[in-house]
C-alpha cells in the first residue's frame, strides 16, 4: 500500500502535526515504510505462539493484595503545611 502526499496531509492534519509542504512527499515515504513492514509482519504465522512478556521466560513479581497505610504516616505529613491528628488540614472552603 503506498501512502500518498494528499494522504499524508490528511494523516498529519488528523494527527495536529505541523507538517511544512516539501516535507509531505518524505512522511508518505515513511508512513508507506510503515505500513509495508506491517503487512510484512501479517504474513508470519502466529498460531500456536503463547503471548509473551519478555523474550526470556521468568515470572513476574508478585505480592500480597493488601490494603495498608504505606507505613509512613509521618513522613507524608512532615510536608503538610498543615496536620492534625495524623490527617491533612485543609482551610474549611463551604459553610
Amino acid at each position: 500500500m503506498s501512502i500518498t502526499k494528499d494522504d499524508a496531509r490528511k494523516v498529519a492534519h488528523l494527527a495536529r502535526i505541523a507538517v511544512k509542504e516539501e516535507d509531505l512527499p518524505s512522511l508518505a515515504g515513511e508512513l508507506s515504510a510503515v505500513l509495508a513492514f506491517m503487512e510484512q509482519l501479517n504474513e508470519v504465522d502466529v498460531d500456536g505462539v503463547e503471548p509473551m512478556t519478555s523474550v526470556t521466560p521468568m515470572r513476574l513479581k508478585r505480592r500480597q493484595d493488601v490494603v495498608t497505610d504505606g507505613g509512613m504516616v509521618e513522613k507524608i505529613l512532615s510536608n503538610a503545611p498543615d496536620a492534625r491528628e495524623g490527617f491533612f488540614a485543609v482551610p474549611k472552603v463551604v459553610e
